[in-house]
This record gives C-alpha cells, structure tokens and sequence, in this order.
C-alpha cells in the first residue's frame, strides 16, 4: 500500500483594489496575479463599490487610490478602517507624498507608495503592509523622523499641509472645476457647509478672493496629474 504524497500549498494573500481607472486597475491586477503569493481577489472604481466589495471579498489587504471621483481616498481609508479595523490598508496615488502620506497614514493606512514607483517597490510596499509593518519611501521616512525630533512641532512644508482632510478634498475638487452645488452633492454635504469650507480654505492659504482661490486650486490640480498606467520592469 502507497501512500500519495501531496505537496503543501500555500494560500495567495487576497487584495481588493479601488482606483477608478480601468486602465490602472488592469494593469496593476496582471502585475499583482504574476506574483506567487498575491491574487487581486476584488476590484472596485468609487468608495460606494468599495465598501460593498468588502462585505463580500473579505480580503487581506486593500489597495486605496487617494483620489476617486465619488469620495476622497483618505475618507475611505477611514471608512474602511471602522468597517474593518484590523485590515491593514496601502495608499497608490499619483499625489506628492509629501502632502498625502502623512495624512493617509493618520487615517489609517499602514502604508503609502506613489504610482510611479518600480513594480518591485509596490509588491516589496504590499508585502510589508500585510506583515503590519508601516511603509513610506526612505525620503518620507526621513521627513516624518525630523518632524517628530522637530524643536517647532506643527510647522508645514507647504501651505496645503494647513488644511484638514475634508478642506483639502474640497480645494482638490474645486482645482477640477467643480462648483458649490456638484461638491456639495458628491460629498452629500449642504451648499452653506461647502462655503463654509470654502471660506476656511482661503483665510489658512492667506487667499482674498474665491479668484486666488480658484487660480491656486487649479495650478495645484495642474501639477498633481491624477493617473499613469502602471508600467511593468523591462525584464
């Protein structure tokens, strides 16, 4: 009598993906599907597909885009996180981490990665995050240690950085030329808290007008291009 001997097989961690490019999601899913130990197990393009996809996929690991065209990506950090507190959660943005990383991570990602990173970056970026480890850049590791060793804690490389969560998703989408009336719709908020917004938005960017205020929102979305397709390591 023989005894059949089977090999151990090891179960591929599972990774929901919210970016609302198509192109993106693809092209990150056929990276992510090549590695070994990796499976993009649920896909979703807004915050609303997002949480529903949780409820159903169960998954390892999110992957959140900073800017979805429904809700800000640091609010469905924190949307996913009080779904779910214990998934750990990596921000893939196009957005200057310098600006974003922090916030992110105060919003409860485990990690942050820009998209123009080397495929190895990202997956070195997943993996991490899965074993609860914290991930940044050396650049933004470095930064965050000379804030906290800081003599003059609360000082902002940028003026942006004065801005809360909600203001600066208000002065993002108002550099994408949305008026009062469709921000206030997205966000479900009233037209009067939006103005509201508006008006703290000028008085911490020193900003006299709603026109400096438009003129900076649109520079600031003009330097801050939302989408690459991710791009394979030329083997």
């Amino acid at each position: 009598m023989t005894s059949q001997m089977t090999e151990p097989t090891t179960r591929k961690r599972t990774i929901l993906l919210i970016d609302d490019h198509p192109i993106v999601r693809q092209g990150l899913s056929q990276l992510i599907n090549q590695e070994p130990d990796l499976h993009v197990s649920a896909e979703a393009s807004s915050a609303r597909e997002a949480l529903d996809a949780l409820e159903k996929a169960v998954p390892d690991i999110a992957i959140v885009d900073i800017s979805l065209d429904d809700r800000s990506g640091i609010e469905l950090i924190k949307d996913l996180r009080a779904r779910d507190p214990n998934l750990p959660i990596l921000a893939l943005s196009m957005h200057d981490e310098s600006l974003y990383a922090e916030r992110a991570l105060r919003a409860g990602a485990k990690g942050y990665i820009m998209k123009q990173e080397a495929t190895d970056q990202v997956m070195t970026a997943i993996r991490k995050v899965l074993e609860n480890q914290i991930y940044v850049s050396e650049r933004m590791a470095s930064r965050l240690l000379d804030q906290f060793v800081s003599t003059k804690p609360g000082e902002e490389d940028s003026p942006l950085g004065r801005l809360s969560d909600r203001e600066l998703e208000i002065f993002s989408m108002i550099g994408r030329g949305l008026g009062t009336r469709e921000i206030a719709n997205k966000l479900f908020l009233s037209i009067k808290t939006v103005e509201a917004h508006r008006e703290h938005i000028k008085e911490k960017l020193k900003l006299k007008s709603g026109t400096e205020l438009m003129r900076m929102a649109v520079q600031y979305a003009l330097e801050s291009p939302k989408r690459e397709e991710p791009k394979p390591n030329p083997s």
